[in-house]
Parts: structure tokens; C-alpha cells; sequence
């Protein structure tokens, strides 16, 4: 009995190449039924997003402007203000002092048109306390006299220079005239009566120009405002004074 060799099934391997399987996935096919996966998250690598850089702001020319304006007007600042530091420790400034000594009615008359007219004589002592400055009174000055919100009379103080602890009189003219007056008159008889004095106000607007030593500044204004009680309002006499007052103003 012969024996024949047994023949045992061997794998081929060009049978895959020759019987390619089917995709679980067609071709034409965007989506299984598990989702895309091109889209899975295990497969995919992750994006890195990198921030774009702010856009560069450029700065007009007015924005420049405005800051070369404000810089320069905060270095002037600085500077004038150290300046008017140094000469205050300088040279001491010390406030002018006013007083009304005299004040003489020389008409106090009622007109037909119940106008009333009026006309002051006033004796200013102005003092000038400082050692070392002096004061210039420039033109442009206005006085005037007041019962209680009526104007009465006004003139002007002389142009003249103040020197350093100089004490100087000034005499002024003063004249007014005062519309609708009928009732104003009575009045001022009345109070005369009731209180035995008369309550004005003279008021006094003055440019000036102060010397620092050698250096003359730009011209500034000050304000006197002076209250005053007197005796009586009789024409052509002296009328006593029994209280002033003063109080200095400086304006830039």
C-alpha cells in the first residue's frame, strides 16, 4: 500500500492583492456612522492659533499739537510760578494801606428834573509799607461814592509813582448826578434822623504797575472798598468821619 503525502492548505500571500476587501467607508462617502473621521479629535492634531500683534496706533498731528501746547503751558506754569516764588522771599511783599481822612459835600442840590446833583471833596492817605517796592498808579483810575446801591459822585485818583516806605495824600475831585431822585433825598434825611449817621461807600478801581527793584512787572488792578460814616450831609462844610473802614483787593 503506498502512502501518499498529505497536502496542507497554504495561505497565499498575493490572494489579498489579487481580492482587495471593500472599505467599511465608500469612496463617495463624507460620513460613516460614526462621524467623520477626519474630524476625530484622537486623529487630529491640534491647531495652534498665534495672536496677531494690535494694530500700531499713529498719532495725528493735532494730538501732537495739543500735547506741545499743554507741555508748554504747564513748563510756563512752573516758571512763573517759581519766579513770583523767588521775588516773595525776596523782597517781602507786604500789602499798601488805605484810609479816607477827609470827605467835604460842596453841592448837594435837587434840580427841577428831580435830578440830584452832587459833589465830594476826598482826602486818601495811601501808605506803601515796602522795603524794597515800589508802586506805579497808572491811568485808567475810577473813585466813586455810594448810598447804599445808589452812585452819588465819581472821579479819578492822579497818575503818580509810590516809593519804597512812602506815605503820599491825594486829593480828589468828585462829581454825580443822579436820575429820579425825589425819594432818595428823604431818605438819606430820615436816616440822618433815626440813627444820627450816614452810611457810604467809596470805591476805588486802580491799575498799577509794582516795581521789584530794577525790574518793573506788568500792570495789574487792585480794589479798595472803604465804609464810611459820617455826621451829616450839609454843603460846603467838613463832614466829620466817625468810622472808616478799608479792604484791599489785588486782580491779576
Amino acid at each position: 500500500m503506498s502512502h501518499h503525502p498529505k497536502i496542507h492548505p497554504v495561505h497565499d500571500p498575493e490572494a489579498s492583492l489579487a481580492h482587495p476587501t471593500a472599505p467599511l467607508v465608500p469612496r463617495t462617502a463624507s460620513r460613516s456612522e460614526h462621524g467623520d473621521p477626519s474630524k476625530d479629535p484622537l486623529t487630529q492634531r491640534p491647531q495652534r492659533f498665534v495672536p496677531l500683534a494690535p494694530p500700531k496706533k499713529r498719532r495725528s498731528c493735532c494730538c501732537r499739537c495739543v500735547c506741545y501746547t499743554l507741555c508748554s503751558l504747564l513748563l510756563l506754569i512752573v516758571v512763573v510760578g517759581a519766579t513770583i516764588g523767588i521775588l516773595y522771599l525776596v523782597f517781602k511783599p507786604k500789602l499798601p494801606d488805605y484810609s479816607i481822612d477827609r470827605l467835604q459835600l460842596t453841592r448837594f442840590t435837587m434840580n427841577q428834573d428831580l435830578s440830584l446833583s452832587t459833589s465830594f471833596n476826598v482826602t486818601i492817605t495811601a501808605k506803601n509799607p515796602n522795603k524794597k517796592i515800589g508802586i506805579y498808579y497808572e491811568d485808567g483810575s475810577k473813585i466813586t461814592v455810594w448810598y447804599r446801591e445808589t452812585q452819588l459822585s465819581n472821579g479819578s485818583l492822579p497818575k503818580f509813582y509810590q516809593g519804597h516806605k512812602n506815605t503820599t495824600v491825594i486829593f480828589v475831585e468828585m462829581t454825580g448826578q443822579t436820575q429820579d431822585a425825589s425819594g432818595l433825598r428823604t431818605t438819606i434825611e430820615d436816616q440822618q434822623q433815626r440813627t444820627g449817621n450816614i452810611p457810604l461807600r467809596i470805591r476805588v478801581n486802580q491799575p498799577v504797575r509794582v516795581k521789584f527793584g530794577k525790574l518793573k512787572l506788568f500792570e495789574v488792578r487792585f480794589s479798595v472798598r472803604c465804609g464810611v460814616l459820617i455826621d451829616s450831609l450839609v454843603t460846603n462844610n467838613v463832614i466829620k468821619i466817625q468810622s472808616s473802614s478799608c479792604k484791599f483787593r489785588l486782580r491779576l
